[in-house]
């Protein structure tokens, strides 16, 4: 076992001091030596020594003792090292002695040091000095030993006699302040107090960059993983790099790769450095097509350097490549496997230091515009920015990592299947073609060939215990006619297998499950759509258990295989760090920018393509006019077309060009109606479009003299697309780039965005007249403007000029290149047609369907996809629940707020549920009123509505809320003026056409004001007066008729004597009930009271204090 000695503090510093006495000329041009030497006498006659000596390195006055037996010259310095060097000479003093031979003298010496080693920042000073220790060192040399010649013969290696001690540092915050004799004014005085402790702290920092830590998916195009690096935040690390752009460069790069090919053409990127100045910098690492590694370095003289490896790099199979680069020498190592057993080594020696500045441009992992990327993927990407280091000294494993193994797994069993395949097609053709050699053709022969025994019989190829896993690929096979063109290879296998399966899917996704294994032999026969599927089955759990390792295995292989549903979901779920993926604007960018790279050209390919409209199932109008080629709608607009309409035929020959509006994509027939509607109605328009066609001879012969005749009579009808297309002519066939740029001038100042891209180009090109070179942020304004307008390929160029920064003026900004990306690939064809699919299903009623294809869509990341699936999950749950759980609708209503552009309702919708809660997700006021908020600002009525009722209801709206919508802060005081403003805006952004709640709710409150002013008026006083006084004389009128009848019942009660009297007949005849009706009701009157005399009276005057007091109340 190996003991190594620990190292104490002392010894480093004995070490360091021992450096000090190296003379200075010895010294790298990085550093100065300093050693720390115990004192030595090399005579015994001259001596020197140090007295007096300070502790601290600070300023003092020493004495110096010395002895000449010669003329001599007596030095003394003091050298210091500190953070970023060593050996600095701070101090140096000299003097000659030349009478005093033999006798001892002493000579003082004010020592005085920098003012940055002394003292401490101040208000003048920014800056001061961390010293690790100085020396103070002393010595002679006789002057018959200093040659003319030479100026360093005085240096301390010559000397007869020295001296040296070490003074320890003052730590920074334990240094004086400068007494300046200076009196700060008030303000600076206290704002230095605040900050004079403060003490500066190189931050951590490191130089390993891992520039890929996730598996990416490349397939032969021009993307991949563009990377920029800033310089370093810590000074030493910095100063190191800046010392070492031309000087003895230092840097190691190692990668994993999977390789299904070597490259297809002559150089395949892995990894390569693009300078600002648009050229090729250190370094360039290509893959040839023999499987050869090319690197390519610039030197320090501007010249590039190039070398081939002998090493051919293996196929299926996990390997590390690790390049390090020390100076003039480049090291190549090639690791096999994920345990690194398998290794091989080169080097190349360079004649000059390599030239190496990685912040000057970008570096790219694969592809980009300047060339391919390989096909395979990569793995951990580790890049070491200051150090070269050897194989094993590199930290870069992939053990700890499960998808890596199971790639290699994938392809393994696929390349199996397609063994498979191939002897089974070979087999099948061979029988067919002995079939076809018999001499007669009858019953018996035909039956003959078909059951003879074979002397020999094919095997096939794998093993006896494999067969279960391929036992739905075999049985498959037999029902498959190989004498058809179309099962000639495995491709055409898979999309079979693949076509099966999603029949079986039409009506209902229970035998989703169970189509697992087919839909794995589909995917590995090369069927992409196949391996989409899957993917998202296995990651949202679609009627199979949920296996997010398994989700992002098929979602690689559809992604390397071109699939755009595949390519779509990773930069997606890369875009928003979902699933289980790291949030990477690297990687997601690579995949974004694949799809919106392929979607100019998918769109003249055959394949079933629709236009992306945004059509949400919630609105009823869109719905409705969704048409087919045998609905009442396109049968319509078709016979108007017949008629003669220009503005039908236009629509229509749309429609079959784009596959717009439900209607299938059919080239023919859109060129039908281009041709009819351009030489019969002589529509602008429609020549135009017919022009473009008949010069770019996609679907027809090219005719450029009735293209150009028809250009020129739609320009001369103003049509500004005829403009740009003259400049389309000119620039393209004729290379008159004056013209073109004229017409493109004249077009771009009508609006045209095309004409807008095109002098883009030519200012990127440095092909624009009047100008001798390229003007990339002339180009990049154009651009700009395109992209704005919607042009495709603007976009696609805004979002390279964006990631890689490489405009001047123009920072690189990562998220909006992406957007810019995201924005071009989703109007992919190939996309739109699967959003149409799902759209048609869910109007025919097919909801199984419709989920399938908007489930696949959601989750590569479309917004309308996104947002219907949950309305599906929402209105009927009885279909959605058994595959996507009660989550569906917050899953991806919540998905979808997160979008660029989000829908109103999914806006609304998702502020609901964060309102009401639930059990998974708690209840979120403050988030359920920016979402209110956000759909309010989109102009949603529902929006400013349910803002309002929250105030209602006592909960109140945060102050930045108010000021996003840009309501008047004082509202923010009274909950019923701010409710009424937000009614109030609810009710202008309301349809005019119907009544909103709003405007109820406005009119609620209109008439409650009205009826409050009417009860705070004169009149009302009036009024109650009147009322009052009204209800006295009732009360008092019942007061009398009362006692009157209680009298009337005492008097009937009393004997016969003592009722009598003169007014006994007067009384009783005055008091008697008249007859009729007003004796009826005053008879009744009088029992109630009668019966109820105990409470009525007291109730009477209750009423009457309350009456009064309401309204003093009122008054009040």
């Amino acid at each position: 076992m190996d003991i190594t000695p620990s190292v104490s503090w002392l010894d480093l510093r004995a070490a360091l001091f021992l450096l000090c006495m190296v003379p200075l000329l010895c010294s790298s041009k990085e550093t100065k030596s300093v050693s720390i030497e115990p004192k030595q006498q090399v005579s015994y006659e001259d001596f020197v020594n140090i007295h007096n000596l300070p502790k601290y390195a600070t300023d003092s006055d020493i004495s110096v003792e010395y002895m000449c037996t010669k003329p001599c010259v007596i030095h003394v310095d003091i050298m210091a090292s500190s953070e970023f060097r060593t050996g600095i000479l701070v101090f140096k003093k000299r003097w000659k002695n030349e009478k005093y031979l033999g006798v001892t003298r002493t000579r003082s010496v004010s020592l005085v040091f920098p003012r940055h080693m002394v003292y401490r920042i101040d208000y003048f000073q920014k800056h001061s000095i961390n010293v690790y220790f100085s020396v103070v060192r002393a010595w002679l040399v006789h002057n018959d030993t200093i040659s003319m010649m030479s100026k360093y013969n005085e240096t301390i290696l010559n000397a007869t006699a020295r001296s040296s001690n070490v003074l320890e540092p003052v730590p920074l915050l334990q240094r004086p302040y400068r007494d300046r004799q200076i009196c700060l004014s008030w303000d600076f005085e206290v704002t230095w107090r605040k900050r004079e402790n403060s003490l500066f702290i190189c931050p951590f920092e490191t130089d390993l960059v891992t520039m890929l830590g996730f598996p990416l998916a490349s397939s032969s195009e021009h993307n991949g993983i563009v990377a920029t690096f800033d310089r370093f935040r810590n000074r030493e690390l910095e100063l190191r790099r800046q010392q070492r752009i031309s000087g003895n460069p230092r840097f190691t790069f190692s990668a994993w790769m999977y390789l299904l090919n070597f490259c297809s053409g002559k150089e395949c990127g892995i990894l390569h450095h693009i300078d600002s100045q648009k050229k090729y910098a250190t370094p360039l690492l290509f893959l040839n097509e023999e499987g050869q590694m090319h690197v390519q370095m610039q030197v320090s003289t501007g010249a590039v350097v190039a070398v081939l490896s002998n090493l051919q790099l293996p196929l299926h199979r996990w390997f590390r490549f690790d390049i390090t680069v020390r100076g003039h020498k480049i090291e190549l190592a090639t690791s096999v496997g994920a345990e690194l057993k398998s290794s091989s080594f080169q080097t190349y020696n360079l004649v000059e230091d390599n030239y190496f500045d990685d912040t000057d441009g970008y570096m790219v992992i694969g592809g980009s515009k300047y060339m391919l990327g390989i096909d395979g993927f990569f793995g951990p990407v580790k890049y070491y920015r200051l150090r070269a280091l050897t194989t094993d000294d590199i930290s870069n494993p992939i053990l700890e990592e499960e998808i890596y193994p199971l790639i290699a797994e994938y392809y393994q069993r696929c390349s199996t299947a397609q063994d498979i395949v191939t002897f089974h097609a070979s087999v099948m053709r061979e029988t067919q073609d002995i079939q076809a050699e018999g001499i007669s053709r009858n019953d018996y022969v035909d039956l003959y060939f078909k059951n003879r025994l074979k002397t020999t019989c094919p095997v096939l190829p794998v093993r006896e215990e494999e067969r279960p896993q391929y036992s739905h690929l075999l049985k498959f096979l037999k029902s498959v006619d190989f004498t058809s063109s179309d099962s000639s290879n495995a491709p055409d296998i898979g999309r079979m297998l693949y076509q099966s399966v999603i029949e079986r899917l039409r009506d209902s996704l229970r035998h989703l499950g169970a189509a697992v294994p087919s839909l794995q032999d589909a995917s590995c026969l090369g069927n992409h759509k196949a391996s989409y599927l899957l993917a998202a089955m296995y990651e949202v759990g679609l009627d199979a258990p949920t296996d997010p390792v398994q989700g992002l295995l098929y979602s690689l292989v559809g992604a390397q295989g071109g699939d755009r549903l595949a390519l779509l979901k990773l930069g997606y779920h890369h875009l928003e760090g979902i699933h289980s993926y790291p949030l990477d604007l690297g990687i997601s960018y690579a995949y974004y920018f694949s799809v919106a790279k392929k979607t100019p050209q998918d769109r003249w390919t055959k394949h079933e393509q629709a236009y992306v409209e945004t059509i949400r199932l919630m609105d009823d109008h869109v719905l409705k006019e969704q048409t087919r080629e045998n609905d009442d709608l396109f049968m319509w607009l078709k016979q108007n077309a017949e008629r003669g309409d220009a503005r039908a035929q236009h629509r229509l020959a749309q429609m079959y060009f784009w596959g717009q509006q439900g209607v299938t994509k059919n080239i023919d027939a859109a060129l039908q109606w281009y041709e009819r509607g351009a030489l019969e109605n002589n529509d602008p328009l429609l020549m135009y479009d017919y022009a473009i066609i008949l010069l770019k001879g996609d679907s027809v012969p090219k005719n450029k003299k009735l293209a150009l005749k028809l250009m020129k009579k739609s320009a001369a009808k103003g049509q500004h697309e005829a403009f740009n297309g003259l400049g389309w002519y000119y620039h393209t066939f004729l290379k008159d780039y004056g013209k073109a740029a004229k017409y493109w001038k004249k077009a771009y100042d009508m609006g045209n965005v095309d004409a807008a891209f095109n002098l883009g180009i030519m200012h990127l090109n440095g092909v624009h007249p009047g100008e001798p070179e390229a003007n990339h942020t002339q180009a990049f304004k154009l651009i700009t403007r395109a992209s704005t307008g919607g042009h495709l390929e603007g976009t696609v160029h805004l979002s390279q000029f964006l990631i890689t920064g490489s405009v001047q003026g123009v920072k690189r900004d990562p998220k909006e290149a992406i957007r810019w990306a995201k924005v071009a690939a989703e109007q992919n064809g190939l996309i739109g047609h699967v959003i149409r699919k799902a759209l048609n299903a869910y109007i025919d009623g097919s909801l199984s369907e419709a989920l399938l294809y908007y489930t696949l869509t959601a989750e590569a990341g479309i917004e309308v996809a996104q947002t219907n699936l949950a309305y599906i999950c929402e209105e009927h749950p009885d279909i959605t629940t058994p595959y996507l759980r009660e989550t569906c609708a917050w899953r991806y209503y919540n998905r979808s707020v997160y979008q660029n552009n989000p829908s109103s309702y999914a806006l609304l919708k998702m502020g609901d549920l964060y309102y009401s809660g639930s059990r998974d997700y708690p209840r979120n006021l403050d988030r359920s009123m920016r979402l209110y908020s956000q759909a309010a600002l989109q102009g949603d009525a529902q929006g400013y509505y349910n803002l309002a009722v929250l105030t209602q209801e006592g909960i109140s709206i945060p102050t930045y809320l108010l000021q996003y919508l840009k309501i008047n802060g004082s509202l923010c005081g009274s909950k019923e003026a701010l409710a009424l403003e937000l009614y109030d805006r609810c009710q202008r952004h309301s349809n005019e056409d119907i009544v909103s709640p709003c405007s109820l709710v406005l009119l609620y409150h209109h008439v409650t004001a009205a009826w409050e002013s009417i009860l705070h008026s004169s009149l009302m006083y009036m009024l109650g007066s009147f009322i009052l006084s009204l209800t006295v004389t009732v009360l008092v009128r019942c007061i009398h008729l009362v006692q009157d009848i209680s009298s009337s019942e005492n008097s009937n009660h009393l004997p016969e004597g003592e009722r009598g009297g003169p007014s006994a007949p007067m009384m009783r005849q005055t008091h008697s009930v008249p007859a009729g009706l007003q004796r009826f009701y005053t008879y009744h009157l009088a029992q109630t009271i009668r019966r109820h005399r105990e409470w009525l009276c007291p109730a009477l005057l209750v009423c009457l204090c309350m009456v009064y007091l309401s309204f003093i109340t009122r008054s009040i």
